[in-house]
């Protein structure tokens, strides 16, 4: 009886195992959806909305159907997270532009050497305001420009949510590109990989949007209410 009950614990409907199984299949689903979604380039901005949208209902506890979520999330920001998606990608490609531009200029060591380091920060700047402008844009309804301000404001404010975030996205992209083996040689990538990185974004993030909206955390509709943010980065 004892061997009997001990099993029936383990593989029970709330025990920790089952839980993390059940959270495993969501992340294969969500990562399904987001590389079925992304094929063409061009949604690409649409599909990282509706994959950072949906992480951050798993990481709340909200989500009760991980494909319905998304599928809400990319029919209602496709517009939007496109334009957002084209707009970071072109300002990325000019600032690879302006790296090769430098590269090339006949200068003293030392001009040269600031140039790399203003290209290096403002790399690093648009890179924080992208991982926090598609997570936004997904959460809150907002015109593009918003959602840029409130974005490279947020980024700003929060420092150590800043460099966390950072941290769990660009981690598992240099092991993958140092340590291939890591990841087994990219396939951890198709199976779970790009959902699992936004599902650790969208707990930091969630935190930092209940800064301003307090009752975020707790919302547990179908689709996010309407909340207005105010972000002022010299507010306490």
């Amino acid at each position: 009886m004892s061997s009997t009950s001990g099993s029936s614990g383990v593989f029970g409907a709330d025990s920790p195992l089952v839980r993390l199984l059940t959270r495993v299949a969501d992340l294969m689903i969500l990562n399904l959806l987001f590389l079925a979604t992304s094929l063409p380039i061009v949604t690409l901005g649409a599909s990282f909305t509706a994959l950072s949208g949906t992480a951050m209902r798993i990481a709340r506890g909200e989500s009760e159907s991980t494909s319905g979520d998304y599928l809400r999330a990319l029919r209602r920001d496709f517009r939007q997270g496109t334009i957002l998606g084209l707009v970071v990608a072109g300002l990325g490609l000019v600032l690879a532009a302006w790296w090769v531009v430098v590269d090339g200029l006949n200068v003293p060591g030392l001009v040269r050497l600031v140039l790399y380091a203003v290209c290096g920060i403002l790399a690093f700047r648009l890179t924080l305001v992208a991982l926090y402008a598609f997570p936004y844009l997904a959460t809150f309804d907002d015109d593009l420009r918003t959602v840029l301000r409130n974005a490279r404001l947020m980024s700003v404010r929060h420092p150590v949510a800043s460099l966390t975030l950072l941290a769990v996205t660009g981690l598992p992209v240099v092991v993958t590109v140092f340590y291939p083996k890591a990841t087994v040689y990219g396939l951890l990538w198709f199976l779970f990989g790009f959902a699992g990185v936004a599902l650790l974004g969208g707990i930091v993030l969630t935190g930092v949007f209940a800064t301003y909206a307090p009752g975020l955390a707790l919302v547990s509709s179908d689709e996010p209410d309407d909340v207005d943010v105010d972000v002022d980065p010299t507010r306490s």
